[in-house]
């Protein structure tokens, strides 16, 4: 029971399997539109941007 409790506890979820796919390379047998494309890029763009400045952040508060 404590063992299923604790895979539980690590399972990303929505979110992060959302963040596995946009990161991966994309599968040559799905269908994919320009739309999309542009969409994941751009996801991709600001999710970097977040994290940089959450780091940029956590580094000048611990200054």
């Amino acid at each position: 029971m404590a063992n299923n409790k604790f895979k539980e506890f690590f399972q990303l979820g929505e979110v992060g399997n959302y963040f596995i796919r946009v990161f991966k390379k994309p599968d040559p047998n799905q269908k994919s539109n320009y739309n999309l494309r542009m969409m994941h890029g751009i996801n991709k763009i600001s999710i970097l941007v977040f994290l940089a400045a959450l780091i940029f952040w956590i580094v000048r508060r611990l200054m």
